[in-house]
């Protein structure tokens, strides 16, 4: 698609240039926050879109001035064919930024070929530090081979390398300290980001801890100075500890908003488009895709849904109205 073409541009005059694409729903891991006891429907193969279908889409989207995309699923990294579709992927013409989020269980065995696909930047999702808590949170004794796999992945020159630690109380918040402390030895950029009750269950038993609240802890560690953001910086604040290699950084669905500046879209593995993570409202690109719909079509479908994108999802810390799908089947 030219340039000329027109951009997703939502009523509120936000340019979304920013696409979360999930490639699976499928994981390795059984997270407290992402896969809640008892959830275990699956998609079916078919139900899934091929890589040649995401890559249709992908094509669309960046001629409409997406520029961003972050690969995530479920877990990217255990669907068949991803280190073919990588580099075809991070070669398409028009895409400035492609990074990949995730659990790092097979990220030390995959590293190279990671870094060979043209994938620099990545997010390990990693909410503690302890073997034990990381098998209470995710029901499997992993913790050590994603330590590896991140301290490889820093070897071999991956920047940045951002560690998403979901801190949920009572279970890991003890270890907020910890995390910020390897942001001052480590080139890491640590991201806090507050537990959003995501999920159909009424009765979940998670509690998220305010940003604000660990932002008061980390000033026994020095002063955060402020890190201004980048062209294609995602909603965190950023800041840095006085002297440190690494970063600190805040999201903050729950407490603080910034759906006023959101810039992201999100394709989920079964074809559906989510203009906001935080509400139940989705587009279908698959269907009208298989049953012959032309790219002009599809473009078509992509601007409606960017143009009628809320202005801020209903989910905070007084409101606990809830998302009826699981992380999992959205895509981190």
């Amino acid at each position: 698609m030219e340039s000329n073409h027109p951009q997703l541009i939502d009523q509120y005059h936000r340019r979304l240039n920013y696409l979360r694409l999930s490639i699976t729903d499928r994981c390795n891991l059984n997270c407290l926050y992402c896969t809640p006891a008892g959830v275990t429907s699956k998609l079916r193969h078919e139900d899934i879109l091929t890589y040649e279908e995401i890559f249709r889409l992908a094509r669309i989207v960046v001629g409409l001035g997406i520029e961003k995309i972050r690969l995530t699923g479920g877990e990217p990294l255990i669907r068949k064919g991803i280190y073919d579709f990588l580099p075809r992927l991070a070669a398409l013409p028009g895409l400035k930024d492609i990074s990949l989020t995730t659990n790092g269980i097979f990220l030390k065995e995959n590293t190279k070929r990671i870094r060979a696909s043209g994938i620099k930047r990545i997010n390990v999702s990693l909410d503690t530090l302890r073997p034990d808590i990381y098998e209470k949170i995710t029901g499997y004794d992993g913790f050590q081979q994603v330590w590896e796999g991140i301290e490889l992945a820093r070897e071999l020159g991956f920047q940045p390398i951002k560690i998403n630690m979901v801190p949920i109380l009572g279970i890991n918040d003890d270890e907020i300290l910890d995390f910020a402390r390897l942001s001052v030895v480590y080139p890491y950029h640590i991201r806090f980001i507050e537990y959003m009750p995501i999920g159909a269950d009424p009765d979940d038993p998670l509690s998220y801890v305010a940003n604000s609240l660990i932002k008061e802890q980390l000033t026994s560690l020095g002063k955060l100075v402020p890190v201004p953001k980048t062209a294609y910086e995602g909603p965190a604040e950023r800041f840095k500890i006085e002297g440190a290699s690494g970063e600190i950084g805040f999201i903050s669905p729950m407490t603080n908003h910034f759906c006023r500046v959101c810039n992201r879209l999100r394709l989920t593995a079964s074809g559906r488009l989510r203009p906001c993570l935080l509400s139940n409202k989705h587009t279908d690109l698959k269907g009208p895709m298989r049953s012959g719909a032309s790219d002009s079509e599809l473009a078509r479908i992509f601007l409606n849904a960017a143009l009628n994108k809320p202005y801020a999802h209903q989910l905070t810390s007084e409101n606990t109205s809830r998302v009826s799908a699981h992380m999992s089947s959205i895509g981190g």
